[in-house]
């Protein structure tokens, strides 16, 4: 490792790295580095976050590949399945192929090549030309598939906690959560998040989805207003000083949408995923962990995920599970 797990930098310390971009972590992790704050799940991590299964209950995290019939993002659409006789017609054996097929139209990954600085380039200062050029794998998905997830996870259920304050989300509206309100769940539920956690924050919005109307989907997919976390330079800031190895929610995206800016810092996914290097996961099923944490009080479990060994691949399906 080119780095010091037990003195890693603050965000005021960033960057580490001569001519790296402000705030960023190019360099920390090295200079040829694609896995970002993944670095950060050790092999003690792993063998701490198994000894969090106590009662053997499993909850997939991954909804349907399917979920949203009606894309809410123009080019995310369902995939189309069509299953065939392989067996020369003797209706002996079967198989299947999909298409229009989009790994992050559903419970997703957004890997390390989904956004980049327009000038700058992607995580770490690999430019576009090195991630687009043609046959690249550089920055891919097939990084963490090759790899494996496996840590500690920690739930922060704020749909939960606000609906206990009297002041609950309205999940048709761009409600942004900020840094104060993340804080207060933690101390809530009493959660201490640690170094190379993957750190689950649950809004309601897609247990809410599922209620609608068609005619509120088709709403939404004109207008797209989604419930998230405040976008900013303190928001950055925290979850950069928590030193998570990742961020998922049940929203479709982890910011409210649209986007609350700031000038001096924007849009979450490229602070997180380009000057970070942090993964981000967008419409997990939360709902029934979610459930499970409020009833036993632990918000702590043992999480794994195996994306899709896609190489050059933009993002993926987590296919991921907690286990407590």
């Amino acid at each position: 490792m080119a780095f010091d797990i037990n003195n890693l930098p603050s965000f005021d310390q960033l960057p580490v790295r001569p001519g790296a971009p402000p705030g960023s972590a190019w360099g920390l992790f090295g200079d040829e580095d694609e896995i970002g704050t993944w670095n950060l799940v050790t092999p003690a991590k792993t063998t701490q976050a198994a000894r969090l299964v106590k009662k053997g209950a499993v909850f997939s995290l991954n909804a349907p590949l399917d979920e949203l019939s009606r894309p809410l993002f123009w080019f995310r659409g369902a995939p189309r399945r069509t299953m065939f006789d392989c067996s020369n017609g003797m209706r002996l054996s079967y198989d299947e192929y999909l298409d229009n097929f989009c790994p992050q139209a559903s419970t997703q990954w957004d890997g390390h090549r989904h956004v980049c600085h327009p000038a700058l380039g992607f995580y770490n200062g690999f430019s576009h030309e090195q991630v687009l050029a043609q046959g690249s794998t550089t920055l891919g998905i097939q990084n963490l598939a090759e790899r494996g997830i496996a840590t500690r996870g920690v739930l922060l259920d704020i749909g939960r906690y606000l609906e206990r304050q009297g002041t609950p989300i309205d999940q048709h509206s761009s409600h942004a959560i900020d840094v104060a309100t993340l804080e207060a769940c933690r101390d809530a539920q009493r959660v201490e998040i640690r170094t190379g956690d993957v750190l689950l924050f649950r809004v309601g919005w897609l247990g809410w989805l599922r209620q609608q109307s068609a005619a509120t989907a088709a709403e939404l997919a004109e207008h797209l207003v989604v419930p998230g976390l405040l976008s900013g330079q303190e928001m950055a800031a925290y979850l950069w000083n928590l030193h998570i190895a990742a961020l998922a929610t049940d929203a479709i995206a982890v910011e409210a949408w649209p986007p609350v800016t700031t000038p001096d810092r924007g849009f979450l996914h490229i602070n997180l995923i380009t000057y970070f290097g942090m993964n981000l996961g967008e419409m997990w099923d939360i709902d029934a962990l979610a459930a499970d944490c409020a009833a036993d009080g632990v918000y702590e479990f043992l999480l794994t995920s195996a994306p899709l060994n896609i190489r050059g691949g933009v993002g993926s399906p987590p296919n991921a599970l907690a286990i407590k």
